[in-house]
């Protein structure tokens, strides 16, 4: 269960967001045609390993055998870094988590490499888009129905799927923590809200369909009709003032 954070604790929380996003600013510069997957992996390795005390919250997190998830095209989450290639055209969605002091933050971005197709272009836009309507939502006495609502509703007026097999997730001095943050549902039902929670807002979306399929690694989930996907993330503190992304 999420429970409510102080405010030394949300301290450190937003220094381990500052530097994951820094990271993430640092892998964009870098992230071109020609590197693979795994590469990207060791530069976040190597970035990570500047700031003393933060560790890559992923690696043997229930098995999972890598540092960061880096998911091309029709791979939804979970890619795990290998010697694929990155190809012009591609978008490559790459998620981290730190884990700083005994707290954790969550993020994703999904890069372009390249000039893509109008179709990834919109597709990454609305998912940014998702994320942010979601975020607003993120007050204390909302539900969490009102960020998926407000997600999905995005989303699908843009003619694009919400993924339901995977959800955001509450976050803190664990990775994942009660409750499940969907990126779908119907606005005043769920778990309530509550100021000093935090949670993972992610809003992951299809260009086709939303059903999944699990590669044989047991770990990459891709769209079953092999369409565009995008994934979004930020960890956010419900405050009396409103949302704060601390991953920003």
């Amino acid at each position: 269960m999420s429970e409510a954070l102080g405010g030394e604790e949300l301290k450190i929380m937003r220094k381990a967001g500052k530097t994951a996003t820094s990271i993430l600013r640092r892998l964009k510069k870098n992230l071109r045609a020609g590197i693979s997957t795994k590469d990207i992996e060791e530069l976040f390795d190597s970035y990570l390993s500047r700031y003393p005390g933060m560790e890559a919250a992923f690696k043997g997190f229930n098995g999972y055998p890598a540092s960061i998830c880096v998911s091309v095209n029709d791979e939804i989450i979970h890619g795990i870094p290998s010697s694929r290639i990155i190809k012009q055209g591609d978008i490559v969605s790459v998620d981290v988590g730190i884990k700083y002091k005994g707290l954790y933050v969550d993020t994703a971005y999904t890069y372009t490499v390249g000039r893509v197709s109008k179709v990834a272009k919109k597709l990454i836009k609305v998912t940014m888009k998702a994320l942010r309507a979601g975020i607003r939502r993120a007050k204390p006495g909302a539900k969490v129905g009102d960020i998926g609502a407000a997600i999905q509703n995005t989303v699908e007026r843009h003619g694009f799927s919400v993924i339901r097999k995977f959800v955001g997730h509450g976050i803190g001095r664990k990775l994942h923590l009660v409750p499940e943050i969907p990126n779908f549902g119907r606005k005043g039902q769920g778990y309530q809200l509550k100021e000093g929670m935090v949670i993972a807002i992610e809003p992951m979306v299809a260009v086709g369909d939303y059903q999944v399929r699990i590669s044989d690694d047991g770990w990459t989930a891709k769209t079953q009709d092999k369409s565009l996907s995008a994934h979004f993330e930020h960890t956010v503190a419900i405050t009396r003032w409103g949302p704060k992304i601390l991953t920003h």
